[in-house]
């Protein structure tokens, strides 16, 4: 297909793109406006610090992804995946149902359940959506579709959030927020109802509801795979750099920049164009192929422009009067800044030429009868790289006393040794995957 975009003419991919569009836009308003509820709200009404509630809120989110992955694997390899979909959604607008009672009320422990099962539905969704790409498109389409995945992704972050911040200033803003989340469920829903009926890979799986022995044993499966497990490994490192970088993106805005909440926006913005732009182009600069020749140059980038991320914050000379925060247009004027903003962009484009190339060989190399369940293996590894960058984040920061320009340098400094280690991996174990492929082979 020579253009990517015409992809959306096809309703086996616009159904499931619009689906997952949705799903990530209203994970995102009601993570962010119940950040922004117990930031400014909850934490004086309940005498507990915000960074508690806020971290506690974080944790509650990733914990189903270690908890459920990879029984959420197993169903979804298991199940016709349109069904599947479907249901899920109709969960979505229950949970969304729950936290609008929350919002309303300001029952912040319902907020919280809310917010877990919220998670869950994320996780249970994840390896559908991921095994459904490589079952729905042509081998030609699959680089293309995972470009337009990922750049769908990105966008609904950062407009999810965005929506949040102007839901929470509004007047009765928990009704607003309650009502769009409420809508947007009910949109996913509709979209789910579009997906084509797709074939369950394995119907005779018998499903192993002990959550423990399930991820050991998909754990264990995916080591017998070296080449889809260093990609694995790939992909949750590209987790755990951009959580590293857009967890500090509101404090290096405040405490470096001097910016307002508006250059908080404008930062995530560059980033998230950046990694969108980055993916598109795949398709394009791989001549549609699933293909790790970009990997090189994604790597590269994302040491490249981080370290000089850190040389352009310390070069920096930004002085203001009576603590007034600088808006976009101010700090357009400032010499220097110019080059901030075009290091953040050029990490996120160089993000999105590294995790296109891994997530297709991903779905394009995983046998499939166990597909959803190698996409429920790497979310247990995101979840777990995620949780590391917290807790490496604090370590530099809080405990080594690292300023954050020097965490950045940290971080793309130990992205050119795991950049070299992975490239090195990949490259030593494809051609056996190559092989295991074309003979229909799995361990």
């Amino acid at each position: 297909m020579s253009n990517q975009f015409q992809l959306f003419k096809r309703r086996r991919f616009s159904s499931m793109f619009f689906t997952q569009f949705l799903g990530a836009f209203n994970d995102n308003i009601f993570k962010q406006a119940l950040i922004l509820v117990l930031t400014y709200t909850a934490a004086s009404k309940l005498g507990v610090e915000v960074s508690i509630l806020n971290n506690l809120a974080a944790m509650l989110f990733i914990l189903p992804y270690f908890l459920f992955s990879a029984l959420a694997g197993q169903i979804a390899d298991k199940y016709e995946k349109s069904k599947l979909t479907q249901f899920i959604k109709l969960l979505e607008l229950v949970i969304m149902a729950v936290a609008a009672v929350g919002f309303v009320f300001e029952w912040y422990a319902l907020l919280f359940v809310a917010l877990f099962l919220m998670g869950t539905h994320s996780t249970f969704f994840g390896p559908i959506k991921y095994a459904y790409l490589p079952q729905a498109m042509k081998e030609d389409e699959l680089v293309g579709a995972n470009g337009l995945f990922q750049m769908g992704t990105s966008l609904a972050i950062l407009v999810g959030m965005i929506v949040a911040g102007i839901l929470t200033q509004l007047s009765q803003s928990l009704y607003w927020i309650s009502a769009t989340v409420l809508v947007v469920a009910v949109l996913g829903y509709l979209a789910a109802r579009y997906i084509p009926n797709m074939p369950a890979m394995q119907p005779d799986l018998k499903i192993n509801w002990n959550i423990i022995t399930t991820s050991l044993a998909t754990v264990r499966y995916l080591y017998s795979l070296p080449f889809l497990f260093f990609i694995i490994l790939g992909n949750s490192w590209f987790w755990f750099y951009g959580a590293t970088f857009l967890t500090q993106v509101p404090e290096f805005s405040k405490v470096i920049l001097l910016g307002d909440e508006s250059v908080v926006i404008f930062l995530l913005t560059l980033f998230s164009v950046g990694v969108s732009i980055g993916s598109v182009l795949c398709k394009t600069l791989t001549k549609n192929k699933v293909s790790l020749r970009l990997l090189p140059f994604g790597i590269a980038g994302l040491s490249i422009f981080a370290i000089d991320l850190y040389f352009s914050l310390s070069g920096l000379d930004i002085n203001v009067n009576n603590d007034t925060l600088l808006g976009i247009g101010d700090l357009f004027n400032i010499s220097g800044s110019w080059r901030v903003f075009a290091d953040l962009f050029l990490l996120g484009f160089s993000g999105g030429l590294y995790i296109v190339p891994l997530y297709a060989s991903m779905q394009a190399y995983a046998p499939k009868s166990h597909r959803a369940r190698i996409v429920g293996a790497n979310n247990i590894f995101n979840a777990i790289f995620m949780v590391t960058s917290a807790i490496f984040a604090i370590v530099i920061l809080n405990v080594l006393g690292f300023t954050l320009p020097q965490l950045f340098l940290v971080t793309g400094l130990l992205n050119i040794v795991f950049g070299a280690f992975l490239y090195i991996k990949l490259n030593k174990h494809i051609k056996h995957a190559i092989i295991q492929t074309n003979d229909g082979m799995a361990p």
